[in-house]
């Protein structure tokens, strides 16, 4: 059998803490940020975890 791949765009975008969960970076933070608040821009820095919803989907893309 051939090897199991994950998808290298789901490789570049998670990573998984020590605790099993999936990290992901906010959305809305690469451009056109002049016309973000700084408390919006500050909130948007940090990570954040991947939902219950989506995290099966997450994990079947990283095969794990």
């Amino acid at each position: 059998m051939p090897k199991v791949k994950t998808k290298s765009g789901a490789k570049k975008r998670f990573k998984l803490t020590g605790s099993g969960k999936i990290k992901r970076k906010s959305a809305y933070h690469s451009h056109i940020l002049t016309k973000k608040s700084t408390k919006r821009k500050r909130n948007l820095v940090h990570a954040h975890l991947v939902s219950a919803a989506d995290e099966s989907n997450v994990r079947a893309m990283l095969k794990i």
